[in-house]
C-alpha cells in the first residue's frame, strides 16, 4: 500500500489544504501538508487503532478541546481543531486509515472533506484487493 500512499497523501493535502496522513495497521506510512517528523513511521495511538478496529468513521464536528491523538507520542497539549479519520477496508478487514486534520483554529471539516477521505480509503482498499 505504501507505494500509493505517499502520492495519494500529497494529492489530498494539495486538494484540501489540510494535513493528510495515511496509516497501515500499526504506523503512519505517508504524510503530506505537515511535519513528517511528527507523524511518519510513528506508532498509532490506541484511539486510532480502536477507530480502525471498529471500522467507524470519526469526524470532529466542532472546534473544541477534544481531539483524537494520531500517534502514541502525541502530547496532551497538541490539539487538532478539526479531524476526519476514515478506515481503509480491504476484503472486509480494516488495514489502515486515511486521516485529514488541521491545527488551524478556524478550520472545520465538511462533508466535502469526508467524501474526499472516503474516496481515498476506498481507492487504497481496492488496490490491496488486486
Amino acid at each position: 500500500m505504501s507505494e500509493f500512499a505517499l502520492g495519494y497523501a500529497e494529492t489530498l493535502a494539495k486538494t484540501t489544504g489540510h494535513i493528510a496522513c495515511i496509516t497501515d495497521k500499526d504506523t503512519v506510512i505517508a504524510v503530506a501538508g505537515g511535519s513528517k517528523k511528527d507523524y511518519l513511521e510513528q506508532n498509532l495511538s490506541k484511539e486510532i487503532e480502536q477507530i480502525m478496529e471498529d471500522k467507524e468513521v470519526y469526524k470532529s464536528d466542532k472546534n473544541n478541546n477534544l481531539s483524537v491523538p494520531i500517534v502514541k507520542n502525541d502530547k496532551k497539549d497538541k490539539i487538532y481543531n478539526s479531524q476526519i479519520v476514515y478506515p481503509i477496508i480491504s476484503n472486509g478487514d480494516s488495514i489502515g486509515t486515511v486521516i485529514l486534520l488541521s491545527k488551524e483554529p478556524s478550520t472545520k471539516m465538511t462533508d466535502v472533506e469526508a467524501k474526499v477521505a472516503q474516496s481515498a480509503a476506498s481507492f487504497l482498499g481496492s488496490q490491496m484487493e488486486i
